[in-house]
This record gives C-alpha cells, sequence and structure tokens, in this order.
C-alpha cells in the first residue's frame, strides 16, 4: 500500500508531503483546483510518459517520492525484486522519480536505477489506476478476451498457447518454404548438373594454369630458349675455351701449389667445391639441352587446355581452386534438394503434432473462459446491482472463431441495463455513467483474483448523481476494507463514505499560484461536505452535511 507520498516542484504543486492509511481515501477540491495534478504525479511515479511540461515554473527539476510497503502474499512483486537483487527494508520500499528541465528523469528505487519500462512493471503489481477515460478501453471489444482472461487466471494457459501458436507459425513457414523450393527444384537442379558437368569435363586441379602458362612460354618462345642454352653450353663447358675448362686447370695449378705450401690447403678446398658445383651446372645443363624438344602439338593442346580453364574462371572463381570450391557448393545444394522430399515430409509431421498440441490447448482455454464467463457475469451483475443497477444484465458471449495469437475465441462484453432489453454491443447501450459503474465492476472483480494492494479511481463517479452515487459510494467503502482505494471525486455523497478525506485547493501566493493540499479533520470534513452539496458552508448545507454524515458518515 502507499504509506507515504511526497511531491516537489510538480506542475503548481511547491512541496507536499502526505501520509496514507488503508482503507477507503477521497480527493475533493472545487474544479479546477489542482486534483488532477495528485493523480498526474501519482501516475508519473507509476510510469506514466511525461516531459519538461510537469517541472513547476522556476524550478530546475520535479520529484516525486513514494514509501510503499508490500504484503508477504504479493510474491510476484517480491520476485520481481528478488530476481533483480532489490531488497526492502522490513517489506518497504522507496520509488523516486525526477524530471528535469532538459527533458531528462531518472528513476531508483531502493537507490537503484531502473528503467521507465522496469517502474511501470513493477507498479503495476501494486497499484492499479483508473482514470475518468478509462472506461472508453470497454468500448475496445479486442481488450474484452483481456479482461475475461484476467479474471480466468489464464496467463499461464495462455503462455503455452502462444509458445506452441509461435511454433506452429514458424513450421509452417518453413514448410511453405519447402514446398517452395521444390516447385523451383527440377530447374535449379538441371542449372547445378550443368555447372557439374562443365567442370569435371575440364577436371580442373590447383595450380595447374600456372604450370601450363610456363610451359606454353616455352614452347612458344624455343626458337629464343634453345639459342641461350646454346651459348651457355659452348662458354661453359663445350669449347676448348670453356668456363669449366679453364677452371679444371685453375683447381689442379692450386692442388699442386697446396703440396708446396699447406696454407693454401682451405683456398684448394674451396675452389674443389666450386669446380664440382660447375659440374653439375654443367650435367643438368646437359640433360636440360636434351629433353627440350620444340612440339607445335603439344603448343596447341597447352594453349587449348589454358583457354578451357580460362572460361571457367571467368564463371566460377579466379582461379582452379575456387572453381573447385563452386563445383562442392553445387553439389552439396543438389544433394539438398534432392532431400526436401524427406524433409517436407518430416515437416508434416511435426506440423501435425504442433497442431494437435494448438487444438488441445485452444479447447482447454476455450472451456475455461466459458467457464469463467458465467462466473464473471454473475459477479458483475452482482456489483452493479449494488451500484443501483439491479436489473442490469452483463453477458459474456464466446463465439468461435479463427484460430489466433489469442486462442479460437471471439470474446464480447453485451450489457442492458433495463428489465426487458436485450444485452446488446456496450458501445450502443451504455450511458457514460453506466460504462464507468461496469468499468468499476470489472475492476474489482479483477483486483479480487490478483495481489494489487492500491486501486486509485479518477472521477469513477463521472455522469452518476442521486442514490447511484450513495450505491458507488457504499460500494467504495465496502471494497475498501479489502484493498486501500483512493477516489478522486465531486460528489458528497460519495466522499462522505471516505475513511480519509484530503481537499486540494488552488490558492495565490505572492506572484505564484500553487496547489494546497490538506487532509481534513472531522470538522473540516463536515465543512467540505457541505460545500461539496450546496457550493457553500451555510446552516443549511452544514445541516445538510451532518445529517448525511450521521446516516452514511464513517
Amino acid at each position: 500500500m502507499l504509506e507515504e507520498l511526497n511531491i516537489h516542484n510538480y506542475a503548481l504543486i511547491d512541496s507536499v508531503s502526505l501520509s496514507f492509511q488503508n482503507g477507503f481515501t477521497v480527493l475533493s477540491g472545487e474544479t479546477g483546483s489542482g486534483k488532477s495534478i495528485i493523480v498526474g504525479a501519482i501516475g508519473f511515479l507509476l510510469g506514466a510518459k511525461s516531459d519538461s511540461t510537469v517541472v513547476r515554473v522556476g524550478s530546475e527539476s520535479a520529484v516525486v517520492q513514494a514509501l510503499v510497503s508490500i504484503k508477504p502474499e504479493n510474491t510476484d512483486a517480491h520476485t520481481w525484486l528478488t530476481k533483480r537483487d532489490i531488497e526492502t527494508n522490513e517489506g518497504r520500499i522507496v520509488i523516486r522519480r525526477t524530471m528535469k528541465l532538459s527533458g531528462r528523469g531518472s528513476i531508483y528505487l531502493q537507490n537503484i536505477q531502473i528503467t521507465r519500462t522496469d517502474l511501470t512493471e513493477f507498479m503495476a503489481l501494486l497499484f492499479n489506476l483508473h482514470g475518468q477515460h478509462t472506461h472508453e478501453s470497454l468500448l475496445a471489444i479486442d481488450s474484452h478476451l483481456v479482461y475475461l482472461d484476467r479474471f480466468a487466471g489464464l496467463e499461464s494457459d495462455l503462455s503455452h498457447y502462444r509458445k506452441l501458436f509461435s511454433v506452429y507459425s514458424e513450421k509452417k513457414r518453413e514448410l511453405e518454404y519447402a514446398q517452395q523450393r521444390e516447385h523451383d527444384r527440377d530447374a535449379r537442379q538441371e542449372i547445378l548438373r550443368y555447372v557439374l558437368d562443365e567442370i569435371d569435363k575440364v577436371s580442373p586441379k590447383p595450380g595447374e594454369s600456372r604450370e601450363l602458362e610456363v610451359e606454353a612460354r616455352r614452347l612458344s618462345e624455343f626458337e629464343k630458349l634453345s639459342s641461350h642454352i646454346k651459348v651457355v653450353s659452348e662458354s661453359f663447358f663445350e669449347d676448348e675455351n670453356s668456363a669449366l675448362s679453364f677452371l679444371r686447370k685453375a683447381r689442379f695449378s692450386l692442388e699442386n701449389a697446396t703440396d708446396i705450401d699447406e696454407s693454401l690447403t682451405a683456398l684448394s678446398n674451396r675452389m674443389k667445391d666450386w669446380y664440382y658445383e660447375a659440374e653439375d651446372i654443367a650435367e643438368e645443363i646437359r640433360i636440360y639441352r636434351n629433353t627440350v624438344r620444340y612440339n607445335p602439338e603439344r603448343l596447341e593442346e597447352v594453349e587449348d587446355r589454358l583457354s578451357l580453364l580460362f572460361r571457367l574462371k571467368k564463371k566460377y572463381g579466379t582461379d582452379e581452386k575456387a572453381i573447385l570450391a563452386y563445383r562442392d557448393a553445387a553439389q552439396k545444394e543438389i544433394d539438398s534438394l534432392s532431400e526436401l522430399e524427406a524433409d517436407q515430409n518430416i515437416l508434416k509431421h511435426a506440423l501435425a503434432d504442433v497442431d494437435k498440441a494448438l487444438d488441445e490447448a485452444a479447447s482447454a482455454l476455450s472451456k475455461k473462459r466459458k467457464e469463467s464467463a458465467r462466473d464473471l457475469e454473475t459477479r458483475i451483475s452482482k456489483i452493479l446491482s449494488i451500484l443501483g443497477m439491479p436489473n442490469a444484465q452483463f453477458s459474456v458471449t464466446i463465439q468461435e472463431c479463427k484460430r489466433m495469437s489469442t486462442g479460437t475465441d471471439a470474446v464480447e462484453f453485451l450489457f442492458s441495463a433495463n428489465l426487458g432489453e436485450p444485452p446488446r454491443e456496450l458501445a450502443r447501450i451504455a450511458s457514460g455513467g453506466e460504462l464507468s459503474r461496469v468499468m468499476l465492476a470489472i475492476k474489482t472483480v479483477l483486483s479480487s483474483t490478483d495481489t494489487l494492494e492500491t486501486l486509485i479511481f479518477d472521477e469513477i463517479d463521472s455522469g452518476v448523481g442521486g442514490a447511484v452515487a450513495l450505491a458507488v459510494g457504499e460500494y467504495l467503502a465496502q471494497i475498501a476494507q479489502l484493498k486501500q482505494i483512493f477516489c478522486v471525486t465531486h460528489l458528497a455523497s460519495i466522499a462522505l463514505r471516505a475513511d480519509h478525506h484530503i481537499k486540494v485547493e488552488k490558492k495565490d501566493q505572492g506572484n505564484r499560484t500553487v496547489t494546497n493540499i490538506t487532509v481534513l479533520d472531522h470538522a473540516k470534513k463536515r465543512q467540505e461536505i457541505a460545500r461539496m452539496l450546496s457550493g457553500d458552508v451555510g446552516t443549511a448545507a452544514l445541516a445538510h452535511a451532518d445529517a448525511l454524515l450521521a446516516r452514511y458518515g464513517q
């Protein structure tokens, strides 16, 4: 429950600190006094979107802070905190939200900074704020299923169904894709087989182009090559005055010199090594010269082969390695396409299994919804009777529809305010006051099924008066025995039922307009009830207030 609320520099509020108790608390005041500012500040603390316009003129920032106690049985709230390593202080937490003129804000829960999304999620486990226009959501038929599921406690069942629905949708997409691929399979396989055939006919080998290019140059420039080799042979070892001949003479002379002077041994050995190396070179040149032959047929073969490889490289890769990788990828795709039929069969079986499970989950959801719908009808009709509508009929229709992410049920609330009239759509039948009471009944029923601790009603009495207002006030007082209730009202017949009464006033202080908030004692409450009844606090109004307080007051 909300124990303390501190508001600083928010809109017209300079600084206000309020303490609250359990039970029924009313906020009243003249039209335009600032009651909506209090509700706005609470909404700000609950996570509503905001901007710098909430900052009081002349201030740097607005701050709203609350001390909230959490009951032990509110396991959802305690679990939320535990998951984020946030500890309470004997079951209490402090929430603080600020907004600066720059438009930047901050939110702290127990001095731990959190996001606005986190704030909204957490505070929804503790509070429910019903604004004066919230009842309009009743006119959106899509919301009716949400209300029914929440009342029936079907969150877990619906989550299970949605997971199955997601799997079913994914499997269905996979099957449709596989079927489309099968439709295109034959044409694609024909293209891929052509690729394999073209590459396999050439059968390229890694590095082959480089080797062929070397051979082609050797064959195409054979005359130049032969001429150069001839010069090398003659100069190096064939002529009498060849390099090898002179080297041989030098070697023998140096060996003879070594016999005379042993200090030349190292040079002699080096000369010997040089000579043997020269002999090896000469031998390899002889072999090369004898093996190299001009072969025009071979040159034509090499050039043809290079031409084939060049065409493959233009299509499938920059070299033989890339071409072979392309070929392997094509083979894998052919294998994959060949397995499409088997894959489709697997997908069809899997889809059938999920389809069956989804039908079962939808049927289970539908059954529970229908059972809960009757209970919801009874409970809401009973509350509407208490709220001055004894002949009202509230009914929940459930019709089968195509499978959706929420199941196979189309839910709509129907309503009849008067005896003998068949229930019809809310938008066609209900007045503003009737909608307010229907929403109050729904909110009450839903709150009885969850762990929400505080309900806030902003002018729930819109469109009602007289005996109906008395009934609304009585009912709010009844549910305040189970929940902490806040109600912004302009009706004395509701306010006099309150356990606690707060008055909101707008006053001029110096050159500024400020909103003052006062917790009323019995005497001041008596005066406020009188003002709400007749607009003044004269003798007649006070006498009327005394009579009502004596009969209905707390």
